[in-house]
């Protein structure tokens, strides 16, 4: 029973902390863009550039 005289504060100081951080990243926009990072990771260009001019000068031109 004595615990509880422990645990009790210990768990209200832990809720505290805990809607302090979750307010703390409301106001700082952690959860303003939810979908942009994700179509960013689709739309990663990964060929460098220097390959990409290596590629498009070696390959012949195309009949028009």
């Amino acid at each position: 029973m004595e615990i509880l005289y422990l645990l009790i504060p210990l768990s209200v100081v832990l809720v505290f902390m805990i809607a302090v951080v979750f307010w703390w990243s409301l106001k700082s926009g952690q959860f303003e863009d939810l979908e942009g990072p994700a179509y960013r990771i689709l739309m990663d260009d990964d060929t460098p550039r220097q390959v990409e001019k290596n590629l498009s000068t070696a390959l012949p031109d195309q009949p028009k």
